[in-house]
């Protein structure tokens, strides 16, 4: 009866770690900070990845960004995480990266895109 107890706890351990380690990346959030924008100017977080999509928000150098991870080309800034930031930068620089925000500040949070050349590991 103790080995049939055991292997049942056994079973149930091994069943949560696997059910864990199947999540997604996406559930977690890289931070991320606006930076090199030109003085004056802001990042646009936009609806998609593309220059011409509609603003969402904008944000001034310094703010952190919560990034859902995720970038155009098949990017993963969890993927990227444990080189050096210049070479995560340079990874980014030509990419279109996903923010999770809320533009409204009223606790309705969206994704949105950020260009990559204006973002760097926090």
């Amino acid at each position: 009866m103790r080995s049939y107890v055991r292997a049942a706890a056994a079973f149930a351990v091994a069943s949560t770690v696997l059910a864990f380690s199947g999540q997604s990346h996406a559930t977690v959030f890289a931070a991320w900070q606006v930076a090199g924008v030109p003085f004056g100017d802001t990042l646009n977080a936009r609806k998609y990845p593309s220059n011409t999509s509609q603003k969402q928000a904008a944000y001034p150098n310094g703010t952190v960004l919560q990034m859902t991870g995720r970038c155009t080309g098949g990017m993963d800034l969890l993927d990227i995480a444990g080189q050096p930031h210049w070479k995560q930068r340079q990874a980014i620089r030509y990419r279109w990266c996903e923010v999770w925000h809320d533009p409204a500040q009223n606790g309705h949070f969206i994704t949105g895109w950020v260009y990559g050349k204006y973002i760097a590991p926090y």
